[in-house]
């Protein structure tokens, strides 16, 4: 049975994608190598190889001077690196996309790892406190919005995407905050900053930098822990029913 799927540039048809099984290899490159052929001049005639185990896999890369980079393009920007010469590093994504430079270029291929498990939540047989949550956010709350705005456009596949300005903040959440302000924006930033235990910027910065090195780590936190998914973004569809102040 297959563990990992392949699916090549430009792959348009189920049957042209290749399903490797746990053990197997397949390498990749310019060359016919009887993998996965990409033919552009800036890949090297053996690029690299994949290795399905079990429910993730490993890539291989054989170039000497080009790092690679896999991607996770449901994680708003989560990727790794794998360096020139580095074998089997394990690639933990569900879905992932290989970015390869070639010549100028980039480069492009999808793996998919479909078999992910995961253990139930669900307590079994065992008594005592439950574990305090890392982080307790309410969905229904006004500042859960602010956060979603300050991620959406990192959430919409723009990984290095600017982070969106107090105004236009307050322009995103009106349709669902109508009594939405700049002072209310400001006031739920600083009451997320103070929730998730992030220290404010230095008391000699600009009050500008101070908001913006709070947005920053507020957004890197949220996307880090998956404390606001793409699913969250319905929030700004349909308005919270509670407003934190």
């Amino acid at each position: 049975m297959y563990s990992v799927i392949v699916v090549p540039p430009a792959c348009a048809r189920a049957d042209d994608q290749i399903k490797i099984a746990t053990g197997e290899r397949l390498a990749f490159g310019r060359a016919g190598t009887g993998g996965l052929s990409i033919t552009h001049e800036g890949v090297p005639r053996v690029a690299g190889e994949i290795a399905a185990h079990r429910n993730f896999w490993l890539l291989s890369n054989h170039s000497e001077d080009q790092t690679y980079v896999v991607e996770n393009p449901e994680g708003a920007g989560e990727h790794i690196k794998v360096g020139p010469g580095r074998l089997d590093a394990p690639v933990p994504f569900e879905f992932s996309r290989v970015v390869l430079p070639a010549a100028g270029d980039l480069l492009a291929f999808d793996v998919w790892a479909p078999r992910h498990t995961f253990r139930s939540v669900a307590r079994t047989g065992l008594s005592g406190a439950l574990t305090a949550p890392a982080f307790t956010l309410d969905r229904s709350k006004r500042y859960f919005a602010v956060l979603t705005a300050l991620c959406e456009p990192r959430l919409r596949g723009e990984p290095h995407a600017s982070l969106p300005a107090v105004e236009q903040l307050v322009e995103r959440l009106r349709s669902v905050w109508p009594a939405v302000s700049r002072s209310a924006v400001y006031w739920n930033i600083d009451y997320l900053a103070l929730k998730l235990r992030l220290r404010p910027g230095p008391d000699t910065a600009e009050p500008g930098q101070r908001v913006n090195g709070k947005k920053e780590s507020l957004v890197s936190l949220a996307l880090r822990f998956d404390l606001v998914r793409e699913d969250d973004l319905a929030v700004l569809a349909v308005g919270p029913s509670e407003v934190v102040r």
